[in-house]
């Protein structure tokens, strides 16, 4: 009877390594292939909390803008024109009220001059329709301007706001007061100031040069309104600079890097507005304009810091501008009560 494992029983299992024989390996049949998709991108980083809440404020702000089509600003446009005419209407009515002294004050600075040099201050009306035409017509409507550009400049305002983001809407009170008091404040400058110095200088030059005056009332009132406007919208000078900033037109930094081309435009501004040729008259314009730029360009760099969310230091600059005003202040009052001199309205203006 043959053992389980003897090799010879054909029942048996033989051992491949055994008997030394060796088996074929058995191939796979090839797995089918499959189609493999990317994995899906990590999704992104937490943006961090500022960033978060800037983009949650810039939304806010976007959702709060007014979206209106072509024809309806159109429309605005319209409105804002009108009401800007009423207001200037009935301020032009009520200024004719007060033609006669507002004449006065407006021929005050050629009869002031003509009286200094020793001429008759009176201004001579060369047609028949001269006075009616001034007296009656452009001094109220130059007036009227000055008296209606609060409003006029709210109107603009509220053409321009609802284009605007929402915290840039709360600026309409800072702008209607600094636009305006801009432009008063020029008007103001170029009456009492340049307006003064430059018939005083022109009719001097004309006497001196034995040319007699006769002064045309509409030559004048040409040149007054000539300076006077002029002066008044060059004083708006920082607010451009400002809306400009606002815009991303400029930077403060491009505004003064480039200041000495500025202050060329400048000067050559206030050669063309000045009544004078020279260039005493003339600095006298421009200094105050220069002055204003470098305003302006102040005005922008406050608006950069509240952007970035920063504070200027105004604890470091208060005591430096109190003290310069201080030494100006000391140097009048020496001049005025040690060595006895009085201001007046031409060079050196501090004469005993």
């Amino acid at each position: 009877m043959p053992y389980p494992d003897d090799p010879q029983d054909p029942q048996t299992p033989s051992d491949p390594e055994r008997d030394g024989r060796t088996i074929p390996e058995e191939t796979s049949a090839p797995e089918p292939v499959r189609d493999v998709q990317p994995a899906p991108p990590p999704p992104p980083p937490p943006a961090p909390p500022k960033e978060e809440e800037k983009k949650e404020e810039e939304d806010g702000e976007e959702e709060g803008m007014v979206r209106m089509s072509f024809l309806e600003h159109l429309e605005e446009l319209r409105t804002r024109l009108i009401r800007s005419a009423l207001g200037l209407v009935v301020a032009f009515f009520g200024c004719m009220a007060f033609m006669n002294p507002l004449w006065d004050a407006v021929r005050r600075p050629a009869t002031l001059a003509l009286k200094e040099l020793g001429y008759p201050p009176e201004l001579a009306a060369l047609t028949p329709m001269e006075g009616i035409s001034i007296v009656w017509m452009r001094v109220p409507l130059l007036v009227s301007l000055f008296i209606a550009s609060p409003w006029i400049l709210y109107q603009v305002w509220a053409f321009i706001a609802p284009g605007l983001y929402k915290r840039e809407r709360h600026m309409a009170a800072p702008f209607i007061l600094a636009t305006a008091g801009l432009f008063i404040l020029g008007g103001a400058f170029a009456y009492f100031v340049a307006l003064r110095l430059g018939l005083y200088f022109l009719l001097k030059i004309s006497i001196e040069s034995g040319i007699h005056p006769y002064i045309s009332a509409t030559e004048y009132m040409d040149l007054f309104i000539n300076v006077i406007l002029g002066v008044a919208l060059i004083f708006e000078l920082p607010v451009l600079v400002f809306f400009l900033t606002l815009l991303h037109v400029v930077t403060p930094k491009f505004l003064l890097k480039h200041s000495r081309y500025a202050i060329l435009g400048i000067t050559v501004l206030a050669a063309i507005v000045t009544p004078t040729p020279d260039a005493v008259n003339m600095t006298i314009v421009a200094a105050p304009m220069i002055l204003l730029y470098f305003v302006g360009v102040f005005a922008s760099y406050l608006l950069v810091l509240r952007r970035e969310k920063q504070a200027f230091p105004w604890a470091k600059v208060a005591l430096p501008a109190l003290l310069t005003i201080a030494v100006i202040a000391g140097l009048v009052c020496l001049l005025v009560f040690h060595y006895h001199l009085h201001w007046v309205m031409k060079w050196p203006f501090f004469v005993k």
